[in-house]
């Protein structure tokens, strides 16, 4: 049997809940179906407020050949192959699940099917197209702009399920609170109906009494809920960041798993391994630094699907390397420092001197130029007097940190005591 939410899939506007500034009487979408002279557009909007539906009722109205991919499977070579069909067949509708993961090149695939009409192209995005479309995609498309669901039409769809769905009408269901409900989908109509049908099928019981604890107990056992505004979002890339600070890469590569099934941004995920690339690694391993950043890079150059693969090799090479928090503590202890003493003078032998009035008045004089001597170090103070001889870096113990303490032990002997 099909999900709930396939069962209910509306096959006409008239049926879709929700939308109404676009699909409701004299909108201009409803209009453009009515004729059949829809444009190529983006449906941008949160996840189960009707982005695919729309598409399908689109297909279903005009009757024309209509092909489906989605971002996160499909790369140049099927968007080729479905542009390929559309020309022996004149024209199709292309609709695209998820278009912000497709890169430069996947999205430059469809302009030419664009321009010249084989393709009407439908791209679905839950993220701000100007940022994540090609420009150039963009500036052929119309924009619409789905809304979130509210509590009133989310409660629309729970009374509709049970009086169209033929397995649910055979149930003598109440539904006594629906908060939890309403809050585990997050206005998401397709997790909502879904989350509604388990623990419809859990419950054993007649009649079917639905309270707010029973949902949280069976979604809490049965569902892996993953929403990238919700508080599980933040329980996940915790985990994956602490899996990764505890070198543990099995453990790391499986929550890197659940954010990117749960449509994750990937940018989002490359930029936190930039930062813990610092914050957990440093100097015990600097090339972790240089790796996180060209995987950032890689990954806005990649897109979906293939920077899965790139995101996998730095998560398991920084899970797999020493570990230091040394930078964090180092610039944590000079901020508080800075606090408690506030603007304090910069000694005068190392202030810039760049006119002669500031070289009379004593500016930079006396500044010994470290590469004029021994193995280019000399012993001078570069700290404000108030704090000189204050120690803020500390060297982890690690292999590569013990080289640099020794070396500044052997520059500054006793005086920052390495």
């Amino acid at each position: 049997m099909q999900p709930l939410a396939e069962r209910l899939r509306p096959v006409t506007l008239d049926e879709l809940v929700g939308q109404e500034h676009l699909t409701g009487k004299d909108s201009i979408l409803r209009k453009a179906i009515a004729q059949g002279m829809i444009p190529s557009m983006i449906l941008w909007g949160p996840p189960g407020v009707g982005k695919t539906t729309i598409a399908n009722i689109i297909a279903h109205t005009l009757q024309v050949p209509f092909y489906t991919l989605s971002a996160i499977s499909a790369g140049v070579k099927e968007v080729r192959e479905v542009i390929e069909m559309a020309r022996r067949q004149r024209h199709a509708v292309l609709f695209i699940d998820e278009i912000h993961r497709f890169n430069k090149s996947q999205q430059d695939a469809l302009l030419g099917a664009v321009e010249k009409g084989i393709i009407t192209l439908i791209g679905a995005t839950t993220e701000n197209p100007s940022f994540e479309v090609n420009a150039a995609v963009l500036s052929r498309s119309q924009v619409y702009v789905l809304k979130p669901l509210s509590q009133e039409q989310l409660m629309t769809l729970l009374q509709q399920a049970m009086e169209r769905d033929e397995w649910l009408r055979s149930k003598h269901i109440e539904l006594k609170e629906t908060t939890a409900l309403f809050n585990i989908s997050g206005g998401d109509a397709r997790k909502l109906l879904n989350l509604f049908e388990l623990v419809v099928t859990t419950l054993q019981e007649d009649p079917i009494v639905i309270t707010d604890q029973k949902v949280m107990d069976i979604a809490q056992q049965r569902v892996a809920i993953y929403d990238k505004s919700g508080e599980q979002h933040y329980d996940i890339i915790s985990a994956f960041i602490k899996s990764i600070r505890g070198s543990d890469p099995n453990a790391a590569l499986y929550y890197l798993a659940r954010m990117i099934d749960g449509g994750e941004d990937l940018k989002f995920i490359a930029r936190r391994l930039v930062i813990l690339a610092s914050e957990d690694i440093g100097n015990a391993n600097p090339n972790a630094q240089l790796l996180a950043t060209s995987c950032f890079q890689a990954v806005n150059l990649i897109g979906f699907p293939e920077s899965r693969i790139i995101l996998s090799q730095c998560v398991t090479y920084l899970a797999a390397s020493a570990k230091s928090n040394a930078a964090v503590a180092a610039i944590s202890a000079a901020q508080s420092v800075v606090a408690q003493t506030g603007d304090l003078p910069v000694p005068m032998h190392i202030r810039n001197a760049p006119t002669k009035m500031m070289k009379q008045m004593g500016y930079g004089e006396g500044y010994a130029y470290a590469h004029s001597y021994e193995n280019n170090f000399v012993n001078q103070e570069f700290l404000p007097d108030a704090i000189k001889g204050t120690k803020f870096y500390e060297p982890g113990n690690n292999p590569r940190e013990e080289e640099l303490r020794k070396y500044l032990k052997n520059l500054w002997k006793e005086k920052y005591n390495y």
